[in-house]
Protein backbone atom coordinates (compact mmCIF):
# COMPACT_ATOMS: atom_id res chain seq x y z
CA UNK A 1 0.00 0.00 0.00
CA UNK A 2 1.11 3.44 -0.74
CA UNK A 3 2.79 5.63 1.99
CA UNK A 4 0.82 9.09 2.21
CA UNK A 5 2.57 11.94 3.99
CA UNK A 6 0.72 15.61 4.99
CA UNK A 7 2.24 18.42 3.79
CA UNK A 8 1.67 21.71 5.52
CA UNK A 9 2.16 24.51 3.10
CA UNK A 10 2.82 28.05 4.61
CA UNK A 11 2.04 31.15 2.33
CA UNK A 12 3.24 34.24 2.99
CA UNK A 13 1.77 37.77 1.90
CA UNK A 14 2.78 40.83 2.08
CA UNK A 15 1.22 43.83 2.27
CA UNK A 16 2.86 46.68 0.05
CA UNK A 17 5.03 48.36 2.22
CA UNK A 18 6.36 45.53 3.45
CA UNK A 19 6.28 44.20 -0.37
CA UNK A 20 8.83 46.91 -1.33
CA UNK A 21 11.55 45.89 1.15
CA UNK A 22 11.37 41.99 1.32
CA UNK A 23 11.65 41.78 -3.14
CA UNK A 24 14.10 43.52 -5.01
CA UNK A 25 12.45 44.98 -8.06
CA UNK A 26 16.08 46.33 -9.25
CA UNK A 27 16.46 43.46 -12.67
CA UNK A 28 20.28 43.91 -11.76
CA UNK A 29 21.29 40.58 -13.02
CA UNK A 30 19.81 41.21 -16.18
CA UNK A 31 21.71 44.52 -17.14
CA UNK A 32 18.24 46.76 -17.56
CA UNK A 33 19.42 50.11 -15.67
CA UNK A 34 16.36 52.14 -14.32
CA UNK A 35 15.26 55.28 -15.74
CA UNK A 36 16.90 57.15 -13.13
CA UNK A 37 20.34 55.22 -13.51
CA UNK A 38 19.99 56.37 -17.64
CA UNK A 39 18.94 59.55 -16.62
CA UNK A 40 22.24 60.48 -14.56
CA UNK A 41 24.92 58.63 -17.71
CA UNK A 42 23.20 61.22 -20.02
CA UNK A 43 25.56 63.67 -21.42
CA UNK A 44 23.74 67.34 -20.85
CA UNK A 45 24.52 69.88 -23.37
CA UNK A 46 26.36 71.58 -21.29
CA UNK A 47 28.90 69.11 -21.25
CA UNK A 48 28.38 68.23 -24.35
CA UNK A 49 30.11 71.24 -25.91
CA UNK A 50 32.12 70.81 -22.92
CA UNK A 51 33.81 67.40 -24.14
CA UNK A 52 33.59 68.75 -27.74
CA UNK A 53 36.11 71.81 -26.99
CA UNK A 54 38.49 69.38 -25.39
CA UNK A 55 38.11 66.93 -28.41
CA UNK A 56 38.22 69.81 -31.11
CA UNK A 57 41.43 69.09 -32.53
CA UNK A 58 41.12 65.39 -32.26
CA UNK A 59 38.29 65.38 -34.47
CA UNK A 60 39.42 64.13 -37.95
CA UNK A 61 38.04 67.23 -40.26
CA UNK A 62 36.68 64.84 -43.23
CA UNK A 63 35.15 61.96 -43.15
CA UNK A 64 31.29 59.85 -43.48
CA UNK A 65 31.21 59.46 -39.57
CA UNK A 66 33.16 61.14 -36.43
CA UNK A 67 34.36 63.94 -38.03
CA UNK A 68 33.59 67.82 -38.17
CA UNK A 69 32.59 67.13 -42.00
CA UNK A 70 29.31 64.79 -40.37
CA UNK A 71 28.95 67.15 -37.24
CA UNK A 72 28.42 70.27 -40.28
CA UNK A 73 26.43 67.98 -42.42
CA UNK A 74 23.94 66.66 -39.75
CA UNK A 75 23.21 69.96 -38.27
CA UNK A 76 23.03 71.71 -41.67
CA UNK A 77 20.47 69.27 -42.27
CA UNK A 78 18.85 69.91 -38.95
CA UNK A 79 18.92 73.95 -39.11
CA UNK A 80 18.04 73.48 -42.98
CA UNK A 81 20.83 75.45 -44.06
CA UNK A 82 20.95 75.00 -47.67
CA UNK A 83 17.23 76.78 -47.73
CA UNK A 84 18.82 79.30 -45.31
CA UNK A 85 21.89 79.95 -47.60
CA UNK A 86 19.74 80.04 -50.58
CA UNK A 87 17.48 82.68 -49.01
CA UNK A 88 21.19 84.72 -47.74
CA UNK A 89 22.26 84.35 -51.41
CA UNK A 90 18.95 85.98 -52.59
CA UNK A 91 19.08 88.58 -50.57
CA UNK A 92 22.29 89.61 -51.22
CA UNK A 93 21.27 89.61 -55.03
CA UNK A 94 18.64 91.79 -53.90
CA UNK A 95 21.20 94.14 -51.70
CA UNK A 96 23.44 94.09 -54.73
CA UNK A 97 20.70 95.22 -57.59
CA UNK A 98 19.55 98.21 -55.03
CA UNK A 99 22.99 99.57 -54.79
CA UNK A 100 23.08 99.61 -58.73
CA UNK A 101 19.79 100.86 -59.06
CA UNK A 102 20.89 103.79 -56.40
CA UNK A 103 24.29 104.49 -58.05
CA UNK A 104 22.93 104.72 -61.06
CA UNK A 105 19.62 107.24 -59.59
CA UNK A 106 23.17 109.27 -57.88
CA UNK A 107 24.71 109.59 -61.38
CA UNK A 108 21.21 111.06 -63.29
CA UNK A 109 21.41 113.66 -60.34
CA UNK A 110 25.10 114.63 -60.62
CA UNK A 111 24.23 114.64 -64.59
CA UNK A 112 21.33 116.91 -63.84
CA UNK A 113 23.23 119.11 -61.76
CA UNK A 114 26.41 119.46 -63.78
CA UNK A 115 24.77 119.25 -67.18
CA UNK A 116 27.57 117.11 -67.98
CA UNK A 117 27.08 113.37 -69.85
CA UNK A 118 28.97 110.64 -68.17
CA UNK A 119 30.45 108.41 -70.73
CA UNK A 120 31.88 105.12 -70.40
CA UNK A 121 31.20 102.24 -67.91
CA UNK A 122 30.76 102.83 -63.94
CA UNK A 123 33.96 101.02 -62.18
CA UNK A 124 32.99 100.10 -58.97
CA UNK A 125 35.98 99.12 -57.78
CA UNK A 126 35.35 95.58 -58.21
CA UNK A 127 34.93 94.77 -61.87
CA UNK A 128 31.73 95.30 -62.15
CA UNK A 129 29.71 97.77 -64.36
CA UNK A 130 26.02 99.68 -63.95
CA UNK A 131 24.50 99.16 -67.53
CA UNK A 132 22.05 101.57 -68.58
CA UNK A 133 22.66 104.16 -66.33
CA UNK A 134 21.18 107.80 -67.22
CA UNK A 135 23.09 109.68 -70.51
CA UNK A 136 25.74 106.28 -70.70
CA UNK A 137 27.78 104.67 -69.33
CA UNK A 138 30.07 106.60 -66.70
CA UNK A 139 33.48 106.07 -65.45
CA UNK A 140 33.54 106.95 -61.95
CA UNK A 141 35.92 106.33 -59.72
CA UNK A 142 35.96 108.48 -55.93
CA UNK A 143 38.61 108.62 -53.15
CA UNK A 144 36.33 108.21 -50.00
CA UNK A 145 35.76 105.24 -48.52
CA UNK A 146 32.07 104.99 -47.91
CA UNK A 147 30.76 101.48 -48.75
CA UNK A 148 27.25 100.58 -48.82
Amino acid sequence: MAQTKNVDLRRGVFNKGQYEQVIDTSFSQLGVTSISASAENQVSVEEFFGLYNSLFYDIPPNGDTNSHEFLVKESGQYINFDQIAEEILALQQEIDGLRRDLLAEQIKAVELETGVSLTGSVNLGTNSTIPNSPGGNANLSTSNNNSY
